[in-house]
């Protein structure tokens, strides 16, 4: 997805993502951290800025990297609402630059599913590793391959909030373990009259081992990869896998 599609979407992200389990992810990545006070967190594909809003509560000193704009507005004004410290860019991942001296960066919520390109996959690994301090970490998640194969071609599917609806159609990508997306989003007007916006969208996931190939070929050290908040290996049936590196 580009920064042009997410326009419309950055108006109503947060109604959308309220089943996100954010403490899980903050909480995931202070066990990771240890004494956040004072680190220097990259959270990369920071959307309208709440995972970063948790973690920027949590102690660490955050710096957010998104490719929508739009969603860094939302970002910033959470921030300034807020009372709290954090620095924005507005930059793909893939083509991430300009950053160094930190102690974690995270890609959370499958925002690394959006880099398709095994390729540019390999280009984000090297640009967090560059951004890195020794010893910095590297934490994100992925959409397993039975997710992409399986759970995501059972739809459609659809909701009905009080200030968005939308019918969510999925086909199989061009790509192995890849999935098309067609999502026609309805957003209430102040009028109550509503503002029809058709979104796609495509994601990637790579198998386990790819992603620790890439890692490992990139410099990182790999610490864990786990999968459904369990800490146990991903199993043929598991929906979101996690993976820690070490620079």
């Amino acid at each position: 997805m580009n920064g042009e599609s997410y326009r419309a979407f950055a108006s109503v992200y947060d109604l959308l993502m309220e089943d996100i389990p954010y403490g899980r992810y903050a909480e995931w990545v202070r066990h990771a951290a240890g004494d956040a006070s004072g680190l220097k967190l990259l959270d990369i594909g920071c959307g309208t800025g709440v995972l970063t809003e948790c973690f920027a509560r949590e102690g660490f000193r955050v710096t957010g990297i998104d490719l929508s704009g739009d969603m860094l507005a939302v970002a910033k004004e959470r921030f300034e609402a807020a009372g709290l410290d954090g620095a924005f860019f507005e930059q793909p991942m893939q083509e991430m630059e300009g950053h160094s001296g930190y102690d974690l960066a995270v890609i959370a919520i499958d925002s690394l599913n959006y880099v398709t390109d095994d390729e540019e996959v390999s280009a984000v690994f090297r640009n967090v590793y560059d951004a890195l301090n020794p010893g910095g970490r590297l934490l994100f998640d992925v959409h397993s391959p039975y997710k992409m194969t399986e759970l995501f071609l059972d739809g459609p599917f659809t909701a009905d909030l009080e200030e968005v609806s939308y019918i969510w159609h999925t086909y199989p990508g061009e790509e192995p373990l890849s999935v098309e997306s067609e999502i026609s989003f309805f957003i209430r007007r102040p009028d109550g009259l509503y503002m029809r916006q058709e979104e796609f969208h495509l994601q990637r996931t790579f198998t386990p081992d790819t992603y620790l190939r890439l890692l490992i070929e990139a410099g990182f050290d790999v610490c864990s990869v786990t999968a459904d908040w369990t800490g146990n290996p991903p199993a043929e049936n598991s929906e979101r896998i996690f993976f820690s590196a070490e620079k």
